[in-house]
């Protein structure tokens, strides 16, 4: 029985390891926190995934909140007008829905579900002394989290990574007692250009059903305003003083929230990242990076667990087609590029859309509002972003797709 470890008890790891231990592989996840200490904990992000993850999670049989947990059923986009009103406005159903279960909820339950189906954990805080006894013991060893002195052994990729300082003050706010859309369910994304964007989606939390405000700030702008030490209530007003400024239709939605808990808040930043997914440790062996620690996206287009849970569905199957042959250099690099296949459509759109839009997409959004299918192969492009590169990614794909639609 071929033997993995894998460092990290998040969204990849676990689906890598649960995906493994159904097909006879014995696998260790190492994690430096109990399920209970993370359920007790703050929010780690926003989460919300789309119908292909989700999907991966339904073939494992991991999908425990089908029923608890409401539904994302569409994409909403709002551009202000600079006056106190709206520019664009318009929104479109996904073909299939989204959710968003904390992770503070689902992680503790797939830890519980890895050891009901044969899996060990080991808490502990991996260091690279504790990898180097991992690889000595394992067929192959996953990285899939890390901090400080792991994450330095993966590389920065300079020649995948656009950025190289961080391009947005991030925010997360969990609430409960906002308005809900009158339509339907949806991702409401909204766009302030030169101060940010701020969208909002329901979700389900450690006290229920809840909506997650998520406030992405241009550096140096009205929205970059997270850098100090505030008090959970604090980091609440100023939310709510920001959608006064800049969006009064999400103020008034809000008149009558409040937290969820003292841990759902969360504000940082961090550079989009590309990292070179084999790292060698003193010893020389190898291990594997996995997820956001070697594609590290801002959460602007809202993919990060989207992108963990397709990169463990494919990790899972280039290990398993690799069968019994050594998971040496070759493989790593391979298994990493199968999965980069896919992510760099994600990474690239994502990127796109951090800089000041263009006219093309300007003028795609704009005419979404009138023309319902360009606002729903816009909806469903979160769920599959290479689709973007068909039409939205450069001008002339626009133009051309433009005068499909309209003409």
């Amino acid at each position: 029985m071929r033997k993995i470890t894998i460092i990290g008890a998040g969204q990849a790891g676990l689906q890598i390891g649960i995906g493994l231990l159904g097909a006879g592989y014995d696998v260790t996840v190492v994690s430096d926190r109990t399920g209970q200490q993370i359920h007790d904990g703050k929010v780690m992000s926003s989460q919300c995934m789309f119908g292909t993850a989700l999907a991966h999670e339904r073939t494992l049989n991991l999908n425990f909140w089908e029923v608890t947990c409401p539904v994302v059923e569409g994409i909403g986009f709002t551009v202000p007008d600079g006056s106190g009103g709206k520019a664009i406005d318009w929104a479109s159903r996904l073909d299939a829905v989204g959710r968003s279960v904390d992770q503070r909820v689902k992680m503790p339950v797939w830890m519980e579900e890895f050891q009901r189906r044969g899996g060990t954990i080991v808490l502990h805080k991996a260091t690279v002394g504790d990898l180097e006894v991992y690889a000595r013991e394992s067929d192959l060893v996953i990285v899939a989290a890390g901090k400080g002195e792991i994450a330095g052994l993966f590389e920065r990729d300079a020649r995948r990574s656009v950025y190289d300082s961080p391009q947005r003050a991030l925010a997360l706010t969990y609430v409960t007692g906002m308005t809900p859309r009158p339509e339907h369910s949806a991702v409401d994304f909204n766009l302030v250009p030169g101060v940010g964007e701020y969208f909002t989606f329901p979700a389900l939390t450690t006290t229920g059903p809840c909506d997650i405000m998520v406030f992405e700030g241009v550096p140096g702008g009205p929205m970059d305003c997270w850098d100090d030490d505030i008090t959970p209530e604090q980091h609440l007003e100023r939310s709510l003083r920001i959608l006064a400024d800049h969006l009064p239709w999400e103020a008034e939605r809000c008149k009558d929230i409040q937290l969820t808990d003292a841990g759902g808040v969360l504000a940082g930043r961090f550079a989009p990242t590309v990292r070179k997914a084999v790292a060698a440790l003193p010893s020389g062996a190898l291990v594997l990076g996995a997820a956001d620690v070697v594609v590290l996206n801002d959460p602007i287009t809202g993919q990060g667990s989207n992108n963990a849970s397709k990169c463990a569905a494919s990790y899972v199957a280039s290990i398993l087609e690799h069968g019994d042959r050594p998971f040496d250099q070759a493989f790593m690099q391979e298994t990493f590029e199968r999965y980069w296949d896919y992510a760099q459509y994600v990474s690239a759109w994502t990127n796109a859309l951090l800089a000041p839009p263009p006219p093309h997409v300007l003028q795609l959004l704009g005419a979404a509002g009138g023309h319902s299918r360009i606002a729903h192969r816009f909806t469903n492009g979160f769920d599959d972003p290479r689709d973007f590169f068909h039409w939205f990614m450069d001008p002339a794909s626009a133009e051309a797709y433009l005068a499909a639609v309209t003409t």
